[in-house]
This record gives C-alpha cells, sequence and structure tokens, in this order.
C-alpha cells in the first residue's frame, strides 16, 4: 500500500513548492514509494508457476495482475498525482526515478492483463484437459484448444513469440502425457478386464497421437494462410515425451491383442476339434503367463530414459508368442492350412508346415544368440515346445506325401484313359441345341501335374508315371486350349441359330457331329492322334462357321425386305396449299390411295426378291435352286409365318396411326357448311365422308391382296387358279388377315370415332338455324301483310335494325372450326346468312318507299284543293 503523507496539501501546487518543509516530506515519500514498486516488481518476476501443467500459468498471470493492477490502481489517486505535481514543480531529483519506477509498473501491469485477457479463452479448454472425466473428453478438447491457441497466437502482443508459447505448449503436452500416465498402470493393467484395459489403452494412444496431428493441421492451415506468423517450434520439446509413450501404448494393445487371439483360438471349438482339452487348458496357463514380466516391471515403462530396458521386455515377449503362436496356428489349421496362391492342397499344405517351422527355428536360433537364455526355465519349456512342434511337422508331412503318392499310383492310369470329350444333354432335350460338348481334362489330372512338379521342388521322389505327365503339361494344356477355343465356336455358332436355321442345318451338325464323335467314343489322353483330331474338328467348324454366317447374311437382307415392308406409312396426308386452305374430303382421300398405290408397288418388289433369296440359301444347303427343296420346307414354313405376321403388324400399325391421326386435334381436309333451304349442311355431306372413310381403310386392308401366298413346302408364288366356269382367284394373305380380331377392332373404332366427330359439327351447325326465319319466310307475303298494315316509321326502323343487326352478327361468328382431323369452313354459309339478311332489308326499302310516295302523294292533293 502506499503510503500517504499526513501535511496538509491543500493549497496551490506552486505554492506547496515553494515550502521547503512539504518537499521535504514529499521526497521521503517518493523514495519509500520507488523501493516498495521496486521490490514488488522484483518480487513477481521472480515467481514461476506452482506446477507443471498449465493451468499454473494460468494462476500466475492472473496472482501478477491482481498485485500489479492494485498497485497502479493507488497511483491513479488524486492525492498521489498531486504529490507527483509538487515535485515536479519542484524540479525533485527524486522525480525522475519515481517516473521510471511507474513506468515499469504500467508497462508490466499492462501485460499481466493482457495476457490473463487471452489465458482465460484457453482456461475452459485447459480445465476440461485437467480435470475431464475421461480420456473421450480430452480428445474433443484438443482440436478446440489448438484453435484457440492459433488465436492467441495471432492477436495477442505477448503470446506471439516462441519463448512464451513453447512453454505453454510444453506444459499442455504434461499435462497430457500425465493424463495418460495417471489412467494406465502398467503393472495393475493385466489384472483389470481385458476388454476395458484394451479400450483405455486404444483411447490413451489416441489421445497422444491426437496432440500432434491437432498440432500439424493448425501449423498447415497458418502456412497456408501466409498472412501470419509461422509455428516453428522445436518439435523434440513438445512430442517427446508424448510420442514416445504413444509407442508404448501401441505395445501394450499389441500384447492385449494377441493375448485375445489366443483365448478365441483356445476356446470350446478347439477343444472339441483336437479332442484334448487339458492340452488346451495347459495352453491358457501359458498364455496368462506371457504377460507376467510386465506385472513385475520394476522401473517406469513410460519414461524416456527406461526405452532399452521396455524394448527387451517387449522383445522377450514376441520371441516367446513366436513360439506358441507358431504351435497354435499348426494345431488349428491342420484339417484345412491355408495355402500359397497357385499352391496345390498337397503341396501347399507341406510348404505352410515347413514355413512355419523355419518361423520357429528362426526364433531358437535367435535364442540361442542370446547367452544363457536357452538354459533358463523358461527357455527349456520353449526349447521343449520348438521339438514337439517340430516332430509333429515332421509326421505331418510324411502323412501328407504318402498318402498323395499311393493315390496319384491308383488313380492316374483312370484318368489318363477318359476320352477327349464328354457329351451333355439338357433336360427336355427339344432342339439339337441341347446337346453340349466339354473338353473331358479331369480337374483331378490337372491338380496331380501340379502337385508332382511342387512335391519334386521339395526334394520328395515322385512316381515315374507322375512324373512323365508333369513333363507332358504343355502338351496337355495345348491340347485343352485348342479343344475349348474350337468347342467354344461350336456352341457360339449354335446359340446364334433359331429353331427353324437349326432344322435347315441339320444335316450339316450331323456331319460336323460324325467328326466330334472320335473325341468321346474312342480318343483318350493317351491317344497318338489327338493332335490330328483337333485340326479336323477346327477345320469342320471352320467350314460350318462360314455356312452359317452366309446364311445369316441372306436371312438378314430378307429381314431388311420385310421391316421395309412393315415400316410403310400406308396413310401419307397431302400438305395444306397455302395457309389455311387445306384440299377438300374427295382430293384428301384421293391423295392417300394414290400415294398408296405406289408404296405398294414397292413393297411387293421387296416381297417377290425374297424367294430369290431363299433359292440362294437352298443352294447353300442342299445344292439346287428348285425353291421346292423338301430340306428347306420347314426353313419356307418360317418365312412365310414371319411374312404373314409382318403384314399384320402393317395393317395394325397404319390403322393405329390413322386412328390418332383422326382423334388429334390437327385437321387434315376442310369441309363447307352451306345452307340448302330448308336446311344447313356439309358439303360433302356426313353420309359421304363416312363412306369415304371406310373405303379408305377397307383400301388399307386390300394392300394383303398384293402378296401371293407360295404353294405348300415351297417358296413359289401360287398360280391364278379357276373358280367355276369364267372366275379366276388368286391365293394371298387377305383372307388370313382381314379376319384378324385386331384389324377389325381398329377399323370399327375408326370409323365410330369419324361418325362422331361429324355427328358433333353437325350439333354446331344447329347453332345456325337460329337465322331460320330469313329464308322459311316467304318475303312477298310477309311484305304485302306489312304494306296492308301501313305501319309507322317506328315499325320499319325496328325491323331494318333487327335486319342489319343479324347481318352484322354473322361478320363476328368465328369462320373457320378445327375438330381433330376435319377443318369446316363456314363461310359460304356465312355469306348466304348475310345475303338473305341484306334481302329482306331491301325488301323493307321497297315497301318502306312505296308507302312514303303514296303519302307524298296524299299530302300534295290535299295542299292543291286547300
Amino acid at each position: 500500500k502506499l503510503e500517504v503523507p499526513t501535511i496538509n496539501l491543500d493549497g496551490e501546487v506552486t505554492d506547496l513548492a515553494t515550502v521547503p518543509e512539504v518537499v521535504e516530506a514529499l521526497e521521503s515519500c517518493a523514495m519509500t514509494w520507488q523501493k516498495l514498486i521496486s521490490t514488488t516488481l522484483e518480487e513477481q518476476l521472480k515467481k514461476v508457476p506452482q506446477g507443471s501443467g498449465p493451468l499454473a500459468e494460468v494462476d500466475l498471470w492472473r496472482e501478477r495482475n491482481d498485485t500489479l493492477s492494485a498497485l497502479t490502481e493507488q497511483t491513479k489517486h488524486p492525492d498521489v498525482q498531486k504529490l507527483l505535481e509538487i515535485l515536479r514543480e519542484a524540479k525533485s531529483e527524486h522525480t525522475g526515478n519515481l517516473r521510471i519506477v511507474l513506468n515499469d509498473l504500467r508497462k508490466h501491469q499492462v501485460e499481466a492483463l493482457d495476457n490473463v485477457k487471452f489465458l482465460s479463452t484457453l482456461e475452459r479448454h485447459l480445465k476440461n484437459l485437467t480435470y475431464g472425466t475421461g480420456f473421450n473428453v480430452v480428445l474433443d478438447t484438443i482440436p478446440s484448444l489448438m484453435n484457440a491457441l492459433r488465436m492467441v497466437w495471432v492477436i495477442s502482443r505477448h503470446y506471439n513469440k516462441d519463448e512464451r508459447m513453447v512453454p505453454l505448449m510444453e506444459r499442455i503436452a504434461w499435462e497430457i502425457s500425465t493424463r495418460v500416465y495417471k489412467a494406465v498402470d502398467v503393472r495393475m493393467l493385466f489384472k483389470e478386464d481385458k476388454a476395458a484395459a484394451k479400450k483405455k489403452i486404444a483411447e490413451a494412444k489416441s489421445t497422444l497421437e491426437k496432440w500432434k496431428k491437432c498440432y500439424l493441421a493448425v501449423r498447415a492451415q497458418i502456412e497456408a494462410c501466409g498472412s501470419e506468423q509461422h509455428w516453428d517450434f522445436d518439435q523434440k520439446r513438445l512430442f517427446e515425451k508424448t510420442d514416445y509413450m504413444a509407442s508404448v501404448c501401441q505395445d501394450l494393445y499389441d500384447i492385449f491383442q494377441v493375448i485375445e487371439e489366443f483365448y478365441s483360438l483356445f476356446g470350446p471349438e478347439l477343444k472339441a476339434v483336437t479332442g484334448d482339452p487339458k492340452s488346451i487348458d495347459d495352453l491358457l496357463t501359458r498364455v496368462n503367463g506371457l504377460t507376467s514380466p510386465m506385472e513385475e516391471l520394476t522401473f517406469d515403462p513410460f519414461s524416456i530414459k527406461k526405452a532399452r530396458d521396455w524394448k527387451l521386455v517387449m522383445e522377450k515377449f514376441r520371441e516367446e508368442v513366436s513360439v506358441e503362436n507358431v504351435k497354435q496356428i499348426f494345431v488349428q489349421n491342420l484339417k484345412d492350412p491355408p495355402l500359397y496362391k497357385n499352391h496345390p492342397p498337397v503341396a501347399g499344405a507341406i510348404y505352410w508346415s515347413r514355413s512355419l517351422f523355419y518361423r520357429i527355428k528362426h526364433t531358437i536360433i535367435r535364442f540361442q544368440e542370446a547367452e544363457g537364455l536357452l538354459a533358463t526355465e523358461r527357455g527349456m519349456e520353449v526349447k521343449q515346445i520348438y521339438l514337439q512342434v517340430a516332430k509333429r511337422m515332421k509326421e505331418y508331412e510324411d502323412q501328407k506325401y504318402n498318402q498323395w503318392r499311393d493315390e496319384t499310383e491308383q488313380i492316374l492310369p483312370l484318368l489318363l484313359k477318359n476320352t477327349l470329350l464328354s457329351v451333355v444333354t439338357e433336360e427336355p432335350v427339344t432342339t439339337k441345341q441341347s446337346v453340349h460338348f466339354i473338353v473331358n481334362f479331369s480337374p483331378t489330372l490337372r491338380e496331380v501335374i501340379i502337385e508332382t512338379k511342387y512335391i519334386e521342388q521339395l526334394g520328395f521322389p515322385v512316381p515315374e508315371t507322375a512324373r512323365y505327365v508333369a513333363l507332358q503339361e504343355h502338351k496337355y494344356l495345348r491340347y485343352t486350349d485348342r479343344l475349348k477355343n474350337m468347342l467354344d465356336r461350336y456352341h457360339k455358332l449354335m446359340g446364334t441359330l433359331n429353331e427353324a436355321e437349326t432344322k435347315l442345318l441339320d444335316d450339316h451338325i450331323q456331319e460336323l457331329w460324325k467328326v466330334f464323335k472320335p473325341g468321346h467314343r474312342r480318343l483318350s489322353w493317351n491317344s497318338l492322334g489327338v493332335g490330328d483330331f483337333i485340326v479336323r474338328c477346327t477345320q469342320a467348324v471352320r467350314k460350318f462357321e462360314l455356312l452359317v454366317h452366309q446364311i445369316h447374311n441372306d436371312s438378314e437382307e430378307i429381314s431388311n425386305n420385310l421391316l421395309f415392308i412393315e415400316s410403310t406409312n400406308l396413310f401419307k396426308f397431302p400438305l395444306s396449299k397455302n395457309g389455311d386452305e387445306l384440299a377438300n374430303a374427295e382430293e384428301f382421300f384421293e391423295y392417300v390411295k394414290c400415294e398408296r398405290a405406289k408404296d405398294v408397288a414397292h413393297m411387293v418388289r421387296k416381297y417377290t426378291a425374297i424367294p430369290q433369296l431363299l433359292i440362294k440359301v437352298e443352294g447353300r444347303v442342299a445344292n439346287t435352286n428348285s425353291g421346292k427343296s423338301p430340306k428347306l420346307t420347314s426353313y419356307y414354313a418360317y418365312w412365310e409365318n414371319r411374312i404373314y405376321q409382318v403384314l399384320t403388324q402393317l395393317i395394325v400399325k397404319n390403322l393405329q396411326a390413322f386412328n390418332a391421326a383422326v382423334l388429334a386435334n390437327v385437321p387434315l381436309f376442310q369441309t363447307k357448311a352451306v345452307l340448302s333451304v330448308p336446311e344447313i349442311i356439309l358439303q360433302p355431306n356426313g353420309s359421304e365422308i363416312d363412306k369415304m372413310t371406310a373405303q379408305c381403310i377397307r383400301d388399307c386392308v386390300d394392300v394383303t391382296k398384293h402378296f401371293v401366298r407360295w404353294m405348300h413346302g415351297t417358296c413359289t408364288e401360287c398360280p391364278p387358279q379357276c373358280v367355276g366356269e369364267e372366275e379366276v382367284t388368286t391365293f394371298n394373305f387377305y383372307t388370313d388377315i382381314s379376319q384378324n380380331p385386331l384389324i377389325i377392332e381398329q377399323a370399327v373404332l375408326i370409323t365410330q370415332n369419324v361418325h362422331k366427330l361429324l355427328a358433333s359439327l353437325s350439333k354446331y351447325l344447329n347453332q345456325w338455324k337460329r337465322y331460320h326465319l330469313l329464308w322459311k319466310s316467304d318475303k312477298g307475303i310477309v311484305m304485302e301483310r306489312l304494306a296492308a298494315e301501313k305501319p309507322t316509321c317506328v315499325t320499319f326502323d325496328d325491323e331494318l335494325q333487327f335486319y342489319t343487326k343479324v347481318a352484322q352478327e354473322v361478320t363476328q361468328q368465328p369462320l373457320i372450326i378445327d375438330e381433330q382431323f376435319i377443318r369446316l369452313q363456314l363461310s359460304p354459309l356465312a355469306y348466304t346468312v348475310q345475303e338473305n339478311a341484306r334481302g329482306w332489308v331491301i325488301s323493307l326499302g321497297k315497301v318502306l318507299n312505296e308507302s312514303a310516295r303514296e303519302e307524298l302523294f296524299s299530302l300534295q292533293e290535299e295542299i292543291q284543293v286547300g
């Protein structure tokens, strides 16, 4: 506390500065303050954090800030400020020294305040790090803490230097490592629940690694930013301890993993398989003994100074596990050993057994190199295990070899007597495509060849027959590959044939089978003529392939002709003449008829070309060109059926398209509405349009009359036949196609839709009947009656207005109505109605004129008389 002198300081500063007693008392006080502040600053700057963690540093700065802030506040007191002013006015020599001390105080107080402010932003994270309930809290805290440290580094004026930030991070690393050290007690760890302990170790390792990982990530962000000062800190100071502890945690995790695998292996299933539960229990006892050295450690495994001691402990553990591990692997996989890639079962099992043997042999050699290790009690046990396992492995190899040799000598001669091919028939047998040929090279024979090569490499003697077969491996592989390629080509060809083509080529397929026959009846893998047989088969398949490709080319050309026929448009519509002007009904249907006739001529040419293509096929298959070959009877029938289907589709699709055109709101032709007194009608009328539509549909179906049927069993057109004395008929597809329900249905549907449309148009025309008095009344009689009545001018005016209004109203009506595929032209009807209205106006004018003349003459006579 800054003690203020008791002298009276009332009065002006200038006056007090001239009083020697006052100045002397104040100088004494200033020296006391200077000493007090200097001592306080010295004490605060000497203080260090009371603890190794980061919170100790926060507490240090908070305490320093509290102390220096209290002093600073006192220096701002008015009495203190007046004292300083008096000394300055008196030009006291003590003023300068006091000012220096006060400046130091303010500088250190501002620094302390700034540091407290920024460290307070870290305090919540640091408390979580120090007092958090588990590793999960620490893991969640580290990324947030590292980002907060970056903010402090960027914004703070004092923690933006290595000498401040590095010690703080060291304290954080110390706190993290301490959390791990307290949680992981290696001596007690293996007495805890193994799953929980393993989880704890994994979390501890993740925590230690997270610290470095987050540091490196934030450092990379700072470097990528470019505008911030980089973190070029000494990583050894920050991570040497945590990295080492993470490696120890990994070792401990590996120990738990190995123990877990042993317990999983030596369970009830293995006891059941081996039938020796006591041996399994003994193994489990040995497994439990593997962790004894960890439970009896005499040093701190997390201490870097003891890294060498911990390395020796882990090496010893791994050596012991190696022998035990190899033994349990051998026991576990005896019946189904894991094989190297491409190794056969027997030789692969022997290779596997030897690889395990070399592993434990290598371990024993390393034990021997460590002087006196095998002489210990545990060393003797390991040596005994090694000898037992080695003996069992040798017995296992011999048993596998002897069994293979006996089976090979017995089965190999039988395998070599197998035929080259075997025939497989699919059920039910429907066509020749149901019959398949496969290469009859037994997988067992292939396996014997591979086994022989590997077993000989292992140093075992092999039977002479097996060695001979193994030497012929390339020959057998060449035979099987060539046979497989040949059969693949054959089956691929057969897969491209439809039923009709299969029947067509029946004789050729039979010939091909005759070439195959020795392969599945007589020739074996010991035979001498295998190569010649494969050549004959390959040539026969190649010849058959050529024939199939030729037939497919011909059939594709026929299909293209049929596709042209099927895709022909039998309802081609005329284009509009100009603007709104369309063809009338007669012109429209006549155009469709003419275009159809042209297209039918093209279709018939395509159709008549088909028999010539079939005759080409006949020449290739039967060596004749008559168009009547019995061998092609079913093939002719197949194509005639295709033609029927195509023509049916042609008519159905065209009728469907025409029906869609009828229903679409796109006019195709126009008709006129005209006045035929006393009725308003269409021109042509509805019944005529109905008839033209029906005739167009009939003409479409009649197209099939141009396609003449073939004579039975041939592709030759039937000649015209005489029916009766003079009538001649031609057999064509019309009779069958015209009776098709789909075609009849479409024809009826089109007729109904057209009829409905015409009825709709007639209903629309009925609206014009409201003007019927214009043409139903007799003008002469009406005018005579009107003249006799001698109407007034008002009556004449009403009548004239009515007819004039009718004439105007008609001009406002739409003159074109598009409904579905018909355009209705109303202009002729509108013109007629207007003319009738004008006729009435003229007639009324005449009557009015006569009446006015009579009135005028009468008036003239009266004037003259008067």
